[in-house]
């Protein structure tokens, strides 16, 4: 069980990771492959956890992460909750459930002496657009530029080398609350098979690739000290399957994701 009150009191760096549109079943069939042995060696039990996201895409998926609400167990009873927001006084919080008083996590971080920063992913993180400014807003610090992209081959690679940029900045300064949003799950990701089309395998071509970098975040993070790590995927994708496609649609290909969450370095 992690204590994320004692974590966040104690000034722990904290690394949140989303796949946007990752399934569970592909990212499960990956690591049973081989395919992502960085994470394999990093995954509690050396597995995922199969949770159920509270949004079917991106933009009220991580506006729910944000606010407290991560993905839960398919099942009815759950373990308490890393961290919420200050309930009405006749409800009770287990003690390690990091509890912040103010409208949603990243307020709440900064509150305790956090820098808040995102390396943005998909275009909901873009500022390109009013709603792409949305969730960067919400943060001290927002990075994003076109190479962060899907249709970017390469775009974990930059992402991560952005992440560690920030890492290095701020590293004994004070504590750092990091987001990536990993967008090369997202599609378009045919090209990770020269391919035009989406597809169940060409997600798990894409995320074979993200597992590199990922793992060299990992790495460089924990020459830097002890690290809160949480990842998951914000929700699914539907590549056909009982005849659906894509996303913000209630199909279990997209309410499905992975999640797991350690204490890293």
């Amino acid at each position: 069980m992690i204590d994320a009150t004692g974590i966040i009191d104690s000034g722990t760096n904290i690394l949140f990771v989303t796949f946007d549109s990752l399934r569970h079943d592909v990212a499960r069939d990956a690591l049973s492959g081989g395919r992502t042995p960085r994470l394999a060696g990093v995954l509690p039990g050396g597995q995922w956890e199969r949770r159920q996201t509270p949004g079917t895409f991106t933009l009220p998926a991580h506006m729910a992460f944000f606010s407290g609400f991560l993905p839960k167990l398919p099942q009815p009873q759950q373990p308490p909750r890393l961290w919420e927001c200050r309930p009405p006084a006749f409800k009770d919080v287990p003690a390690q459930t990091f509890v912040f008083d103010a409208p949603n996590l990243l307020d709440g971080l900064a509150m305790h002496g956090y820098r808040t920063v995102c390396v943005g992913g998909v275009t909901y993180f873009s500022q390109e657009t009013p709603l792409g400014g949305v969730l960067p807003a919400m943060f001290h610090e927002a990075h994003w530029r076109p190479e962060f992209c899907s249709p970017e081959i390469e775009s974990t690679r930059h992402q991560a080398d952005q992440a560690l940029d920030v890492a290095d900045r701020y590293d004994g300064r004070q504590p750092l609350f990091l987001f990536v949003n990993v967008s090369a799950t997202h599609v378009p990701h045919g090209h990770y098979l020269g391919s035009s089309t989406d597809s169940v395998a060409s997600q798990a071509a894409a995320l074979a690739y993200a597992d590199i970098h990922v793992g060299r975040l990992l790495d460089g993070l924990a020459s830097r000290g002890r690290w809160l790590v949480i990842m998951c995927a914000d929700h699914g994708d539907a590549y056909g399957d009982d005849g659906y496609h894509g996303r913000g649609i209630a199909h279990p290909t997209v309410f499905n994701v992975p999640f797991a969450s350690w204490v890293h370095g």
